[in-house]
């Protein structure tokens, strides 16, 4: 039994926030900020739209373009940073909106890795026979752990969500072939947010070293999809399309130049959506998919680097 992707949706906040916004409130400049990070503009959730009504979207928008009905999903997993709560999962909150009765629900915390982790652990409870039609969401509100008012993080983010529809399919060498997932917890400080439940009661905000960050994206990223390939029988040249995490595009261009990909071959949404976290790959992916950018039988790969630190890639046939 395999897991193929049937359907992708998406959903972003209807507010934008450009470079030139940021610049009447914080010390930074259009062009610095494009230069460092090919940013634009990001879209911001309006007050009181929580990551479960971003979510909720882009799942309905899934099941719709996917023919099935929500009674018919039977697990939903949300990869987010910022749930609605502390408890309970963000997903349970989701799977009321959608009215996916039957489904199970929970959601899974790796920041920025968060929808690599999800869709492999959806597919090994399809591989397994234990669920047939799974929904994954990446989903997050970003805005509401960031400092506005530091210029070196406020630039980076914004808010959205995807979701796609995973199901079983015995058709073989078909939907996801092979993934690979690995963390750090000894690298835990150079990307994190300043606070927590159990330490200080508080949220926090985002807190990053971005040149050691940087490092470690493009290095740990290429050597992940070079193994995750090797795992499918596969090589650089056999992919179609790489759907990357949308950090930075000089991360993406650096991924892309070691692994010898052209331009036309990496999905690149980071200069409109700025960094969504888990919501990133879904986006893009939704993107690529909506803009018929993906054809039947392609080879595409999902890569991310999140803090953790956790990284991983999934290597799909479409």
């Amino acid at each position: 039994m395999q897991s193929r992707i049937i359907a992708t949706g998406s959903h972003l906040p209807q507010k934008t926030v450009t470079n030139s916004d940021l610049v009447k409130t914080v010390e930074t400049s259009n062009e610095w900020i494009i230069e460092r990070t090919g940013i634009e503009q990001r879209h911001i959730a309006a007050e009181g739209e929580l990551t479960s009504d971003l979510a909720a979207a882009a799942a309905k928008k899934a099941i719709a373009n996917s023919g099935l009905k929500a009674e018919e999903i039977e697990m939903i997993i949300v990869a987010t940073t910022t749930p609605d709560l502390t408890f309970p999962a963000t997903a349970t909150t989701v799977q009321a909106k959608i009215g996916a009765k039957a489904a199970f629900a929970f959601d899974i915390q790796a920041v920025c890795s968060g929808f690599v982790f999800a869709i492999t652990t959806a597919d090994n409870f399809i591989k397994s026979g234990q669920v047939k039609n799974a929904l994954v969401i990446g989903a997050d509100k970003l805005s509401s752990i960031v400092d506005w008012q530091d210029r070196n993080t406020c630039v980076l983010f914004g808010d959205g969500a995807g979701a796609v529809i995973l199901q079983a399919t015995e058709e073989e060498n078909r939907g996801v072939i092979a993934s690979s997932l690995y963390s750090d917890g000894t690298l835990n400080e150079i990307l994190k947010t300043s606070g927590g439940p159990s330490s200080n009661q508080k949220s926090g905000f985002i807190e990053m070293a971005g040149k050691e960050v940087f490092k470690h994206a493009v290095d740990k990223m290429v050597k992940s999809v070079i193994a995750t390939l090797a795992k499918a029988g596969l090589t650089t040249k056999d992919i179609d399309l790489l759907v990357p995490h949308q950090a930075n595009l000089r991360i993406l261009n650096a991924v892309a130049t070691r692994l010898e990909l052209p331009e036309e071959k990496v999905i690149v949404t980071v200069q409109k959506h700025a960094n969504t976290s888990a919501a990133s790959i879904p986006l893009a992916l939704d993107h690529a998919n909506s803009q018929k950018k993906i054809k039947d039988g392609d080879v595409v790969v999902l890569e991310a680097l999140g803090g953790g630190l956790t990284w991983g890639s999934v290597v799909l046939k479409w």
